[in-house]
């Protein structure tokens, strides 16, 4: 059961979607009224009181979330521009697919959207393609019969139990080894299942509802829906119970235990990893790194402990609930019932949206080919290298004059910074989708062979040196990453674009924009988990004593402020979760702002619509980040999500900078200017 566990380093960036990518050349000259939106700031709003809504407040105000959306901005409305050229794409795909040659990826994506739009088709093969996989649920008697169904690659029972895969050994990150660790849980989150307060109590009430509904669709009666929904609670509970929380999750050294195949059948021995490895193709591993050994002797003692009958169920329900889309509207919308939830939407998004997102999931890169041959030119991709460029030496320039880091440590941080890899817009070299096939005659079919193709293409990896041309995201993605074991960072073409990039734009804007967002990701090389990575992508520790006490005394006056910060009343954001992106957040404004004073629209200090260079770099900045939310999602989002709130993501980083205060002429007091002593600068 070597599940595909998609880059679980990624440290993101942003949140949203892919999006339309903009080609022009960076460096023109700024036109009055571009790159700003004047009319999205709120005058009655003081800057040094609250530059969040002083920056967007009339955006805020004039745009309430849609029904089909849980939250609302800048990255919906660059999704939905994006999702008009990628729609047409994929519908001339469909209509073509015929006639393009069998096997190629305009083929498999025409017919893999096809047979996804095709609800009349869906609706009318009920589970007819759904029932053998029932069935194989169905006939399994004993411990013996679970262990072999679970160590089938083509089992797919979806994520039950633990997560498993083949990825880098952090601490030889020239090397692949098997992992594996907690998962098999259904809610966002451990807590969900645990806390005892009103809201949790009422989303573990509506989980029921819908786990009751759905077994009955598949045709228990209600008694036996009751007590099967029962069955999986309590399993999914006892799992969360033994998983380590978020925070924990944080500690790259804490969650990484090596184990001989021996000891970890011996400590183990319920999850018959000998037969798991063999069947999965991994027969040669010796070793496997365990992120949560508590968590799967838990697992191992639960498939002993638990009823089969009671495990079957478990393994039904995630089965359905993995490929809803592909079955009866029924299924679509009970799922639908309960997410509403979580999130707060009032109605579910149109088909065609949830079928491009799941196109781009299961043929990212077939479909991304499609993409940057109609969407991306070499143009933005080599003026994207050269602002990266410029803020790798504005970076180092501000390593180099740290009062704090001594030079021993200076010299490993240059290191580190010099040979980040830098990766723009799409892959050198792309996936082979060959030996996947795709056709009309079944949308669950289709998805399962996906699932299949992408499990046995990262099991291929074991045994081969690095692939460091692999890519964790595709190429429409409207966000950016930094991968610590790769020591990379990785910028699809979808995030080169307005608000982040534009063309017309000045350059003050500009470095507000995908200049921070590349500072961002310079940043968690440094930030407290990716410090924790050498130049090489090793796990080891290159800092001093001395040196790591003062970076953890300045990082934990950024946690203290975000624990501060309330998006809701009685609601925190944890300053713990979400440290890596906070510091981010604040190294990467940092640093683009020092690469901006180095312009020469910075230098010559003239005004564009009555705002001064710096200050357009700071509208250019929170204007990214105008953001509506329900309460809901923000709810979800503070619990599970490492990114802050919109609002602190702008308004934080800003609390720590005197060349904000500067810009807008702060005052002692003021809300957005903190007192010196409880402010943090690292870089």
């Amino acid at each position: 059961m070597i599940v595909t566990v998609i880059a679980r380093r990624l440290s993101l960036a942003v949140l949203g979607l892919g999006s339309l990518v903009s080609s022009t050349a960076m460096g023109q000259t700024a036109q009055k009224g571009v790159g700003i939106t004047i009319a999205n700031i709120d005058q009655s709003v003081k800057p040094c009181e609250d530059f969040f809504h002083y920056a967007s407040g009339n955006w805020l105000k004039n745009n309430p979330i849609p029904a089909a959306e849980s939250r609302w901005g800048s990255f919906n409305e660059l999704a939905d521009a994006n999702n008009a050229t990628l729609r047409a794409i994929l519908n001339d795909a469909a209509a073509n697919a015929a006639k393009a040659p069998k096997g190629s990826n305009a083929q498999k994506v025409g017919d893999f959207f096809a047979s996804a739009m095709d609800s009349v088709a869906i609706e009318q093969a009920g589970l007819k393609y759904l029932q053998p996989h029932l069935n194989r649920i169905a006939a399994i008697k004993d411990l013996g019969e679970m262990q072999r169904f679970l160590a089938d690659p083509k089992a797919h029972a979806g994520s039950v139990w633990y997560g498993s895969y083949v990825g880098q050994d952090e601490k030889i990150s020239t090397q692949y080894a098997v992992q594996m660790g907690q998962g098999g849980l259904t809610l966002p989150d451990r807590d969900y299942y645990l806390k005892d307060d009103a809201r949790s109590k009422a989303i573990r009430s509506a989980y029921d509802t819908y786990l009751v509904n759905t077994f009955k669709m598949l045709g228990d009666s209600e008694a036996t829906a009751k007590s099967n929904a029962a069955a999986v609670q309590r399993i999914e509970t006892r799992l969360a119970k033994a998983s380590k929380s978020r925070v924990d999750l944080r500690d790259p050294y804490a969650n990484y235990t090596k184990m001989t195949l021996a000891q970890a059948n011996a400590a183990y021995p319920n999850l018959n990893l000998p037969l798991v490895l063999k069947e999965s193709g991994l027969g040669a591993a010796k070793e496997v790194i365990v992120g949560q050994p508590d968590f799967m002797k838990e697992v191992s003692a639960m498939l002993k402990e638990e009823p089969i009958a009671d495990q079957k169920q478990y393994l039904r329900f995630h089965l359905v609930s993995s490929v809803t889309a592909a079955l009866p509207k029924n299924f679509g919308d009970e799922s639908f019932r309960f997410s509403q939830t979580l999130t707060g939407a009032k109605k579910q998004q149109p088909r065609w949206k949830r079928t491009l997102r799941a196109t781009d999931g299961a043929l990212g890169e077939a479909f991304g080919q499609l993409y940057v041959d109609k969407a991306f030119s070499p143009a933005a991709k080599a003026k994207a290298k050269e602002m990266i460029e410029n803020l790798r030496v504005a970076y180092a320039e501000r390593i180099k004059a740290t009062d704090w880091m001594s030079a021993a440590t200076k010299k490993e941080a240059l290191t580190k910074l010099n040979a980040f890899v830098v990766k723009i817009g799409y892959p050198d070299k792309w996936k082979d989708y060959s030996k996947l096939s795709i056709g009309r005659e079944s949308y669950l079919n289709n998805l399962l062979a996906a699932r299949v193709w992408a499990n046995q293409d990262q099991i291929s990896h074991f045994g081969k040196p690095i692939d460091r041309n692999e890519w964790g995201m595709t190429p429409p993605t409207v966000n950016a990453y930094y991968n610590p074991p790769m020591n990379e960072i990785v910028f699809p073409a979808g995030i080169l674009q307005p608000p982040f990039y534009d063309p017309k734009a000045d350059d003050a804007v500009n470095y507000g924009g995908i200049g921070a967002v590349i500072g961002h990701e310079m940043t968690h090389g440094f930030d407290d988990q990716g410090r924790q990575y050498d130049s090489k992508g090793n796990l080891r520790d290159w800092w001093t004593k001395e040196d790591a006490d003062k970076f953890n005394a300045k990082a934990d006056i950024v946690g203290k402020q975000y624990d501060a910060f309330m998006p809701l009343d009685s609601v925190h954001v944890n300053g713990k979760l979400t440290m890596g992106e906070n510091l981010a957040d604040l190294g990467g404004l940092t640093i683009a702002y020092a690469a901006f004073k180095k312009t020469p629209q910075a230098k010559a200090g003239k005004t564009i619509d009555g705002f001064t260079p710096e200050q357009r770099f700071f509208l250019g900045y929170a204007q990214i980040w105008r953001n509506n939310s329900r309460p809901e999602a923000l709810r979800q989002q503070v619990q599970t999500d490492p990114h802050s709130p919109a609002e602190f993501r702008t308004n934080g980083p800003l609390m720590n900078m005197p060349e904000f205060f500067e810009a807008f002429g702060c005052k002692d007091g003021s809300k957005m200017m903190r007192p010196t002593a409880d402010r943090s600068k690292i870089w």
